[in-house]
């Protein structure tokens, strides 16, 4: 069966759906994406993600003549025409189509598109037996903390991981791991979380944000610093947060076994904690 994909105002079967070949997400990668999780039918922190939305795309000087509302209710309708019970939304808006050229066009409008994937999220069996990651350098661009859609650095370096048998891979820049190629890095040590700070390297994570509230109830302190690699290898546990993989251990970094080769503690209690606050609605107060 067809999904129901959304192209700027209207609801149509996905073979349907078209792009202007002169849009500027095509030509330039000029535009920003977003992706929020849906569980049990209901999205998950979507305000956050419009908001850092809103933000990305201020930072580039899109503007958006959509309202939060009006995208959230965009989001519930994909939900429901596609019977999503759990997966994500993919949004994406680009600067509009105009005959090539560098500069902004005048008088463009932007394009919307969004489409929705029904994904295992809550009981994904990687959660079980936990991720193998693999280092490599830092290749994308200095303002990682817009969500562009030039995704080429990140997609070069999941490529790298599938072909060396791993599900994520870890970007290393000066010596320090920035993040994941689509996630938030993180180890333990003790009861100390450890994830690099929020700048133009990293992009802020709203899982991450989501864990660190859940700080209080885990025992667990955060310190927000740099890692390097080797510092990582030694660590208790390690994992990764992202919308589509919410908490995810991880078990193996560049053949090197962490905790065991499996799951650690920390990482199953945050997953748990996590999973429940996204039944009850998936928004921090």
């Amino acid at each position: 069966m067809s999904r129901i994909v959304y192209v700027n105002g209207e609801y149509l079967p996905e073979e349907e759906a078209r792009i202007s070949i002169f849009d500027r997400g095509f030509i330039f990668g000029d535009g920003i994406y977003e992706v929020s999780a849906v569980l049990g039918g209901k999205l998950v922190d979507c305000d956050a993600h419009l908001a850092r939305l809103e933000r990305s795309c201020g930072e580039i000087r899109l503007d958006l003549p959509w309202s939060r509302a009006e995208l959230i209710a965009i989001h519930e309708e994909l939900i429901k025409r596609n019977a999503i019970d759990e997966g994500g939304i993919y949004l994406q808006v680009s600067r509009g189509a105009a005959d090539r050229d560098f500069a902004f066009p005048k008088d463009v409008a932007p394009t919307l598109v969004m489409f929705s994937q029904a994904r295992n999220l809550s009981e994904a069996p990687a959660a079980k037996t936990g991720i193998k990651v693999v280092s490599c350098p830092d290749l994308r661009w200095a303002r990682r903390d817009i969500k562009s859609v030039n995704l080429l650095g990140p997609v070069l370096a999941k490529q790298f991981a599938a072909e060396s048998g791993a599900q994520e891979a870890w970007l290393v820049e000066d010596g320090v791991v920035t993040e994941g190629a689509s996630s938030t890095a993180w180890i333990v040590k003790g009861k100390t979380l450890i994830s690099r700070p929020l700048s133009n390297k990293v992009l802020p994570g709203i899982t991450r944000k989501a864990v660190l509230a859940f700080l209080a109830e885990t025992g667990f302190t955060f310190e927000e610093r740099t890692f390097t690699l080797d510092e990582a290898l030694d660590a208790e546990e390690a994992f990764i947060t992202s919308a589509n993989s919410f908490v995810m251990p991880v078990v193996s970094i560049d053949g090197h076994t962490i905790h065991n080769g499996a799951p650690g503690p920390t990482a199953i209690r945050l997953r748990e904690i996590y999973i429940d606050f996204a039944r009850k609605g998936g928004v921090l107060g």
